[in-house]
Parts: structure tokens; C-alpha cells; sequence
């Protein structure tokens, strides 16, 4: 992720220790007792990896706890974001002076079916997917972009954003995408200077889609 955000931004991509790494006690209770194998090795990656974004920064090694609806929950002046997938796992974090919101979001580069499709993509996205550069899984780009764009949303307003709230554009030579948030949506948060647009970068490599935005202070 590390080429996707600005240097104020201290990203952490775990290494083959890190599923197996040592949670501390606050985060340990982020997990139920039912959890699953893969689940438990997810979560201490990327608590592990987002405790060394923080010392990146020159903060202390401090507990990332799971709040009721699973988001990462970030020490005072701190902002972040986590993201997981098969074989694959990073943190980032900066201080809340330096960036008002981060996310990222990485994704199996692959062709997701039909169903999936109209769950995430607008019908004007979709005819764009159609239209843009052959050898890449669009869909999927957009899929990971907007789970970033949900991440950067959610800490400043805490509500829930769907994908059709979301509007997607791509730029595909500049690597670049811009997601311009439904105005009902914006006009019934509760928050001041709720974000509109939220802009981002993206690669495709390795397998991954990787995507990833801030959100500068106001």
C-alpha cells in the first residue's frame, strides 16, 4: 500500500510471522471464542501490523481494539485503517493533524458473477467496466475502492454507506478513481464538512487490487 498513500501516512504490510503474532489483552477481546481458525489469524495480522504503523510514527505500542460492528478502534490522535485478504494483509496509520481519514482496501484480482455485480455497481458503472482497458477485473477494482471510500466515510460519520450511495468514476492511465457520495446521504449526516467526493489511487498486481484514499484535514 505503501506507493498508494502519501508519506504521512505509516503503512505496515505483514510478513509470513505475522497471522501468528501476539495479540495484546484489549484487542484479544475483540474475539469470540467461536471464531474461526482463518479469522483469528486475520485479525492478529492485522493488529500486529497496525501496531507497527504506529511505531512508525514514534507512538508506543498501543492496543487496536474491535468496536461492537467489528471497525478497528484507534487510539486518541491516531487514524487508520486495516485490510485482509487471502495471503495478504496491511495497516495504516497517521496522525489525526496529518490526515483526517484513511482507508484501503485490497481485493483477489478475479471476475466476480452477475449477482455480485448489480449488488455493487451502478448501471452507468457497469457500462464503464465495459468499456475500459481489457485485462483487468474492473468490477473488482470498483468493489475494492468502494470498500476503501466506506472506510474513510464511516470514522467521521458513523453511518452506514451502501455501494449505490457511492458513484465511481476511473481514471485507468492515471491509476486514479473519485467516488461522489449520494447528496442525500451527505445532507443527512450529522457531522460538519461530511465528505461529498473522496478521491483515491489504485493498482492491479500480484493477483491483488489493491486501492487506497485520504481525506486531508478541514
Amino acid at each position: 500500500m505503501r506507493d498508494l498513500l502519501p508519506p504521512s501516512v505509516a503503512v505496515a504490510v505483514a510478513t509470513a510471522d505475522d497471522w501468528a503474532g501476539e495479540l495484546l489483552a484489549a484487542e484479544q477481546a475483540g474475539l469470540s471464542e467461536q471464531a474461526v481458525q482463518a479469522r483469528r489469524r486475520d485479525f492478529t495480522a492485522g493488529r500486529v501490523c497496525a501496531r507497527r504503523a504506529m511505531a512508525v510514527l514514534g507512538l508506543p505500542p498501543t492496543a487496536v481494539p474491535a468496536a461492537a460492528d467489528r471497525a478497528p478502534v484507534w487510539p486518541a490522535g491516531v487514524v487508520g485503517s486495516i485490510t485482509h485478504t487471502t495471503g495478504y494483509c496491511a495497516a495504516a496509520a497517521a496522525r489525526s493533524t496529518d490526515i483526517r481519514s484513511v482507508g484501503m482496501d485490497a481485493e483477489q484480482h478475479r471476475e466476480i458473477n452477475e449477482g455480485v455485480r448489480r449488488l455493487v455497481l451502478l448501471p452507468e458503472e457497469e457500462e464503464a467496466c465495459a468499456q475500459l482497458p481489457a485485462g483487468t477485473s474492473w468490477p473488482v477494482v470498483f468493489f475494492s475502492a468502494k470498500e476503501t471510500v466506506y472506510k474513510v466515510w464511516y470514522p467521521i460519520v458513523g453511518s452506514w454507506l451502501d455501494f449505490h450511495d457511492a458513484r465511481l468514476e476511473v481514471d485507468p492511465d492515471a491509476g486514479t478513481f473519485t467516488a461522489r457520495i449520494a447528496p442525500a446521504r451527505v445532507d443527512a449526516a450529522d457531522v460538519v464538512d461530511p465528505p461529498a467526493t473522496i478521491s483515491g489511487r489504485f493498482v492491479v498486481a500480484d493477483g491483488l487490487a489493491r486501492t487506497a484514499a485520504v481525506l486531508l484535514p478541514r
